[in-house]
């Protein structure tokens, strides 16, 4: 089955919607692990570094939140089975699409990677604030705040290879 996605994002009258026409036999469009070995590797590669030093259950939140905005269903599926796995709460991963309206559930640390993974991940819209930036580097060291950048551009990697792809949730053996 592929899908064709029509979006409207005209932000004068509505919020972004999606709509999804099906049709086939409900594969992915291509596995680019197979297909692109050499570039497969260099985002795992990517990721990993990224995620060295980070705490786990804020890689999850920064991917879980990356997955969310680009509306990849894919990568939500498979970072909340991990965020569960790890011991995460079903009420934290709830409210990660919202979390500006809840942040009593999210430390100060948190909520400045989540802004600042909702700015990069958003980045034609306005940048990167120097408040969004400013915020992150209050919780982050500078080689840590690289790699929460390094997190949040790999997250966004994987959600349009899995979008373009037309990688469908559940799908992998997590």
């Amino acid at each position: 089955m592929t899908t064709t996605e029509i979006k409207s994002n005209d932000r004068a009258t509505a919020p972004a919607t999606t709509v999804r026409l099906k049709t086939g036999s409900g594969t992915a469009r291509l596995d680019f692990a197979k297909a692109a070995p050499k570039a497969f590797r260099a985002v795992i590669g990517l990721d990993a570094a990224a995620r060295e030093g980070l705490d786990p259950a804020l890689a999850e939140l920064v991917q879980i939140r990356s997955s969310h905005l680009n509306h990849c269903a894919y990568c939500l599926h498979t970072h909340t089975t991990d965020a569960r796995r790890a011991g995460e709460s079903e009420e934290r991963l709830q409210m990660v699409a919202v979390w500006r309206e809840a942040p009593h559930l999210f430390t100060e640390k948190e909520q400045a990677a989540l802004a600042l993974t909702d700015a990069v991940t958003r980045i034609a819209d306005a940048g990167v604030p120097d408040a969004v930036h400013d915020r992150a580097a209050a919780h982050f060291d500078e080689p840590e705040l690289a790699r929460l950048l390094a997190l949040i551009l790999t997250a966004n990697t994987w959600n349009r290879i899995a979008l373009a792809t037309a990688k469908h949730a559940g799908t992998d053996e997590r």
